[in-house]
């Protein structure tokens, strides 16, 4: 392994290891010596890459922002239509809630804390917009839909099920998410399109890297992080 190989996997746990300290414990209480042990590095290591927990948080918001987007394109590559793609997308970002800590951390930072970051639940509403505008574009929109009140509902309820799956998992289960889409579905798809669409998803939800179920963390490394004399900088 070179070099860079090694310095991006370090990154990668860092970040990773964050997510999990941030869920755990949330942003004020995290500290950088919790984040080093858990990637399995140490102090000196984390500040080669991050100059304090601001930059490691910001970090975690820009790789879920990073997986969002790509998994949503991935997603368009594979559907038929604009209306599926918009309901699978849906269906894999819930599910990247339900078993990724990155994607998790990265909503809950990026929406609770007021720092200078991507707002994870503005670049959902951009995605959920585009969708809609394409299957305007395409017909298979009904002609009396107003897009933004569409988009505004689907944005409020997934990030509803995002904020209410913190503390019940159910919010998260696809079982959920089906339900709001038959209910919507009918609203939004012409007639022709409406029995070509699947509110449950068509399947091949992209997994991000690591991903855990919810309710679980990264086990820390049985070595413990070596000792340095970096002072911790929140």
């Amino acid at each position: 392994m070179t070099k860079q190989e090694r310095a991006t996997r370090t990154r990668e746990a860092l970040i990773r290891s964050a997510a999990v300290v941030f869920e755990q414990h949330g942003y004020a209480q995290a500290r950088l010596v919790q984040i080093s042990t858990g990637a399995g590095v140490s102090t000196g290591a984390l500040h080669f890459h991050f100059e304090n927990k601001a930059a490691v948080a910001e970090a975690v918001v820009a790789e879920a922002s990073r997986g969002l987007r790509d998994m949503s394109a991935a997603i368009r590559r594979r559907t038929d239509t604009a209306l599926q793609a918009l309901v699978d997308t849906s269906h894999a970002l819930v599910e990247r809630l339900r078993g990724d800590p990155v994607s998790r951390a990265g909503f809950r930072l990026s929406c609770d804390g007021g720092r200078a970051a991507p707002d994870l639940r503005m670049d959902w509403h951009h995605r959920v917009r585009e969708l809609l505008e394409e299957a305007a574009a395409t017909g298979t929109l009904a002609d009396d839909v107003a897009r933004e009140d569409a988009a505004a509902a689907t944005v409020a309820v997934t990030t509803g099920f995002e904020v209410l799956g913190r503390h019940d998992g159910e919010w998260l289960s696809p079982y959920r998410l089906t339900g709001f889409w038959q209910l919507l579905l009918p609203r939004l798809a012409t007639p022709e399109t409406l029995g070509r669409v699947d509110p449950s998803g068509t399947g091949g939800v992209p997994q991000a890297r690591g991903a855990a179920p919810a309710g679980r963390v990264a086990e820390e490394p049985d070595t413990p992080a070596r000792a340095t004399a970096v002072t911790e900088s929140d």
